[in-house]
């Protein structure tokens, strides 16, 4: 298992080399109402670092580009994603066309993991921590 401190500084350091479509969702998410809560990105879970996270609901939101679909990337995020909901996480994945091309389908999905319906209300959400 790789320790906090090295997953934590991999977090940083992909904190600061975002992609152009993880900085478009990012704004985006910025403005989704939420009360209480927020996403945090590129969070160290586990032994993995993921794009964005909502700890209230444990979403995850992962972005894909064009080179998921090589067989080896592919395994290896399908091995992370049945980690992440064997650890009770809800995995939700995103092409960064997806982001680029209509944003908009995107943050309604996204709302639909977070709120359970597009004409629900946005209540505030509570962070409880596992112990």
């Amino acid at each position: 298992m790789v320790s906090t401190a090295i997953r934590r500084a991999a977090a940083k350091r992909l904190r600061a080399n975002t992609t152009p479509h993880e900085r478009m969702l990012w704004r985006a998410l910025k403005e989704l109402p939420m009360e209480g809560t927020h996403f945090r990105r590129q969070a160290p879970i586990g032994p993995y670092v993921v794009d964005f996270f909502c700890p209230a609901k444990r979403l995850v939101i992962e972005l894909d580009g064009g080179h998921h679909n090589e067989d080896a990337i592919a395994e290896r995020d399908r091995q992370r994603q049945a980690w992440l909901e064997q650890e009770g996480y809800r995995v939700v994945r995103f092409w960064n066309s997806d982001v680029s091309a209509d944003l908009d389908a995107v943050m309604e999905k996204i709302y639909v993991e977070v709120h359970g319906a597009l004409d629900a209300e946005a209540l505030p959400l509570k962070h409880h921590r596992r112990r």
